[in-house]
């Protein structure tokens, strides 16, 4: 029985099906939002679905000069580290499906993995506009990967653990973004640049590069990159909201917090116009890393003073 229980989790529920469905939802939930504040209808509710439905009943075509099997194989590996991630994090206001000491950083590795896979996949085959895009992904993930581990650190010390689950816990449903607002700002924004989200998209700007480290994806690898990106978005507003909103007493809980974060950043989508990537790379090191440091002296200093 716990065998046929593990594997109802990874499968179907919190994990697996439910996050595939879940990240559909958000998607959709998300362009309605942008659509709507721009004065246009936007999509129907079956879109995101019919996308990569059709995405995978296309052809998918290896490029001769690169190799098949990275080829085939990175959208897989990323998909299967946001999947992975996810099963440390508490979803659906349900107690995480598997954790351990230092199950944070885990996750914050595994949800790293699918920017790291895009880039390899935009090498291989070398073509000129993946080339580019390449540069601008990994320029803007090494710009923005720092500031998002300082912003969810300072949870981690204000409870002296490593542990999702425990994090949760100690806070007992106090919303530290009250006590760490910058940090939790920081969080939310390297998230959309993660996630190559307006207005950090310029490593994908169609109207430059195609579509950047991807453009030479077709089918179900492309298919499977958008999923990834769907059910991390999922993923991330869960750890987000778990770590500075007081976690989930109840499923309601969890789509009320994550919600409410999905039309903060449609809002921030709407009003911020695409940065270039220099602009990118120098507001997040330079400003970014900075004002997390400094919120994170300011913890351990309150911590020495008020233990």
């Amino acid at each position: 029985m716990d065998i046929l229980k593990q594997i109802i989790t990874l499968i179907i529920f919190p994990g697996g099906l439910f996050l595939f469905v879940l990240g559909l939802v958000y998607t959709w939930i998300n362009r309605k939002l942008i659509a709507r504040l721009q004065n246009r209808v936007g999509p129907r509710w079956f879109q995101p679905l019919a996308d990569i439905a059709k995405l995978l009943t296309k052809e998918e075509i290896v490029p001769g000069e690169g190799n098949a099997v990275l080829f085939i194989g990175l959208p897989i590996v990323a998909l299967a580290g946001v999947l992975t991630a996810a099963l440390y994090v508490p979803i659906a206001g349900l107690p995480p499906a598997f954790s351990f000491p230092g199950d944070l950083i885990a996750a914050l590795y595994l949800l790293g993995l699918l920017t790291l896979c895009t880039g390899l996949a935009g090498t291989n085959p070398p073509g000129r506009y993946s080339l580019v895009g390449v540069t601008r992904t990994l320029t803007q993930f090494f710009s923005y990967e720092a500031p998002f581990l300082l912003a969810l650190i300072g949870p981690a010390i204000v409870t002296e653990s490593w542990q999702i689950g425990e994090i949760v816990a100690s806070t007992g449903g106090r919303w530290l973004v009250l006590t760490q607002p910058v940090t939790f700002i920081i969080a939310l924004v390297a998230l959309m640049g993660k996630l190559e989200m307006p207005p950090f998209d310029a490593p994908e700007a169609e109207t430059e590069i195609v579509a950047g480290a991807l453009t030479e994806y077709s089918g179900r690898g492309l298919a499977l990159f958008y999923l990834g990106r769907n059910v991390e978005l999922v993923v991330g507003l869960a750890l987000i909201a778990a770590l500075y909103l007081g976690g989930f007493a109840n499923p309601l809980a969890f789509f009320a917090k994550t919600l409410a974060l999905l039309v903060l950043i449609a809002f921030t989508e709407v009003l911020v116009t695409r940065l270039r990537i220099d602009q990118t790379v120098g507001l997040w090191w330079r400003y970014g890393t900075l004002l997390a440091v400094i919120q994170l002296v300011v913890i351990v200093i309150g911590r020495s003073f008020f233990p």
